[in-house]
C-alpha cells in the first residue's frame, strides 16, 4: 500500500488564530448610532430638568432680588433660615397631611370601586367612564367648580340649611375646615386614575387561581386577601407614586380655590408658598432654596416608598 503523506504545515509565522481573523467593527459607526437616537431625548433633559434644577440651586445660595440689586454669595444662609421660617414649617405641615390624604383616601375608594367595576356589560363599561371624566379635566377648572359648590351661600351649604342644619360648615372659610376641603377635591378628581390603575390589574388576575382558591373552599374575602391582593401590588405602587408627587408639588387647588387662606396659611403648599415668595415677593434666592429643599424631601420620600413598595412585591 502506498503511504498517504500529509501536505506540509505552514510556517509558524503564517499561522493566525482564529478570533484574530475576525475584522473588528469600527466603534465610530456604533457610537454615533447609539448617540444620533439618544441625543434629542438626553438634550432635552439637560435642557428642561437639569438645567432648571442646577439654576435654582445656584440662585438658592445667593440674595437674588431681581429689584434689589446687586447679587450677593451666602452660601447655606437661606437653608439654615428656612428651618426657624414659622411660614414654610406650617407650609411644610399643611404639605404633609394633605400629601397623606390624598395618598391614602383615592387608594382606598379606588380599589372599592374597581372590585365593583371589575363586570362585564355596557352600564359598567359606562361607569367607568364617568369615573374617568374627572382626571381628564383641567386642575383650574374644577377648583373654580368646587369653590362654587363650596361657598359659604352655595348650593351644598343651602341644602343643608333647607334640611334644617342653621349653621353650616364653612367648608372654604373655617381654618380648621379648608385644608380637608382641598384635599377632597384633589382625591375626587384623582380617584378615576386609581380606579383605572387597579381595573387593569384586576382584569390581569388569572382566572385559574381564583377557581383553584374557590374549589379548595376559600370564601370571597379569603380568595381577595390570598390571590387578587398580592397580585395587585404593581397597580398599588403606581397609584401611591403617582398620587404622593401629585400631592406634594399642590399648587393650582390652593391658588384657584383658597389663594393660601383662610387665616395665616391654613391652605398653604410648599409649592404655593414658593412661587409666592418668588413671583410675588420677588425674593428669588429665597423661593430657590424652598424648591430646591423641596425637590429633595420628594425625591427622598418617593425612593423610601418605592423601594419599600417594590420589595413587598418581590416578597409576595
Amino acid at each position: 500500500m502506498a503511504a498517504v503523506v500529509s501536505p506540509p504545515a505552514p510556517p509558524a509565522s503564517r499561522r493566525t488564530p482564529a478570533h484574530r481573523t475576525r475584522r473588528r467593527k469600527p466603534i465610530l459607526p456604533r457610537v454615533w448610532h447609539f448617540a444620533s437616537f439618544g441625543a434629542p431625548g438626553v438634550l432635552v433633559y439637560l435642557c428642561f430638568v437639569m438645567a432648571p434644577i442646577l439654576i435654582s440651586f445656584g440662585y438658592s445660595l445667593t440674595n437674588y432680588n431681581p429689584f434689589n440689586p446687586p447679587v450677593k454669595f451666602v452660601g447655606f444662609e437661606n437653608y439654615k433660615l428656612l428651618f426657624t421660617d414659622e411660614q414654610f414649617l406650617t407650609a411644610l405641615r399643611v404639605t404633609t397631611i394633605l400629601t397623606v390624604i390624598v395618598v391614602v383616601v383615592p387608594n382606598v375608594l379606588g380599589l372599592g370601586v374597581a372590585l365593583l367595576l371589575d363586570r362585564k356589560g355596557w352600564l359598567y363599561n359606562a361607569l367607568r367612564s364617568v369615573f374617568f371624566t374627572p382626571v381628564i379635566l383641567s386642575s383650574v377648572v374644577v377648583s373654580i367648580v368646587w369653590s362654587r359648590l363650596l361657598d359659604d351661600q352655595g348650593p351644598l351649604n343651602t341644602l343643608l340649611r333647607a334640611i334644617g342644619v342653621e349653621h353650616p360648615p364653612g367648608w372654604l372659610s373655617d381654618p380648621d375646615v379648608a385644608l380637608y376641603s382641598v384635599a377632597s377635591i384633589v382625591c375626587w378628581q384623582m380617584l378615576g386614575f386609581c380606579v383605572v390603575v387597579y381595573l387593569a390589574g384586576l382584569q390581569g388576575v388569572p382566572t385559574e387561581l381564583l377557581e383553584a382558591a374557590e374549589i379548595d373552599g376559600a370564601g370571597p374575602l379569603r380568595r381577595f386577601r390570598a390571590v387578587t391582593w398580592p397580585l395587585l401590588a404593581p397597580s398599588l405602587t403606581i397609584n401611591t407614586v403617582v398620587l404622593l408627587i401629585s400631592a406634594f408639588k399642590t399648587y393650582d387647588y390652593v391658588k384657584v380655590i383658597t389663594n393660601g387662606g383662610p387665616g395665616s396659611g391654613a391652605t398653604a403648599t410648599i409649592a404655593f408658598d414658593v412661587l409666592q415668595t418668588g413671583f410675588d415677593s420677588n425674593h428669588v434666592g429665597y423661593a430657590s432654596a424652598m424648591a430646591v429643599l423641596m425637590l429633595v424631601i420628594v425625591a427622598v420620600v418617593t425612593t423610601v416608598v418605592l423601594n419599600f413598595l417594590r420589595r413587598r412585591e418581590v416578597d409576595l
